[in-house]
């Protein structure tokens, strides 16, 4: 689907045959693009222009991935915000999510995937920003102001911490949340994991049509949970 409006989308990464690609294929879709092959060059154009959301790359030659994403986070807390990570990097994954990205995007990339991906971001964030009371998926539907969960005309019973757990991935619906964010926000810092991967099983088994293939509360193996992005 191209964007009608064209937003801005700040790419940060140090290749410029990636810096092409992005600006190629955004920009067929509509998208409007800035470059920045550096660290300092992305916190410089985020100090002088406003941004839909940014792409950025761990592997920068002046300021470490992580470190950068920290500082955007603490400039722009509500910027969407899609990483680029090699394959084989699932610990740096989990660091990034645990600093506020809000997805990533594995080296190499299908640029279905990266539009799909950073829709996800964005509807999320105008979700976000518009407390929205019902969150409706497919079949889904969670009252959030009168914790009445609904699949179809059915309404389903959860427990307290069910609906907990519910609740946090509904509310951040097309992020990825990690496990150790699942767990700090529902149990606390010293909750067991497998604490976590009952509690979504539990739930599946009530919301899913096929628990065991999912279409709502889908798995990011090693790292974590992602609740699909509402209708």
């Amino acid at each position: 689907m191209r964007v009608t409006n064209a937003l801005r989308i700040l790419v940060i990464d140090d290749e410029p045959p990636i810096r092409k690609l992005l600006r190629v294929g955004l920009g067929s879709q509509g998208y409007a693009v800035a470059e920045a092959p550096s660290g300092r060059t992305a916190l410089d154009l985020l100090e002088r222009e406003a941004f839909a959301l940014a792409i950025l790359d761990l592997g920068l030659p002046d300021i470490a991935g992580h470190a950068l994403l920290a500082q955007i986070r603490a400039r722009r807390p509500d910027l969407p915000v899609i990483v680029l990570s090699s394959r084989d990097d699932e610990a740096g994954k989990v660091e990034a999510l645990d600093l506020g990205a809000d997805d990533y995007v594995t080296k190499p990339f299908g640029m279905n995937e990266l539009l799909a991906r950073m829709r996800n971001a964005l509807r999320h964030q105008l979700a976000v920003g518009g407390e929205r009371p019902v969150f409706r998926a497919g079949d889904l539907t969670v009252d959030l102001v009168r914790r009445i969960v609904r699949v179809g005309e059915r309404e389903v019973k959860l427990s307290p911490k069910e609906y907990d757990v519910l609740r946090l991935l509904v509310h951040h619906a097309g992020k990825v949340l990690t496990h150790a964010h699942l767990l700090r926000e529902v149990w606390g810092t010293a909750a067991d994991p497998q604490y976590l991967r009952v509690y979504v099983r539990q739930l599946r088994q009530k919301l899913e049509p096929e628990p065991e293939r999912p279409r709502y509360i889908l798995t990011e193996t090693g790292i974590g949970y992602r609740m699909r992005a509402p209708d």
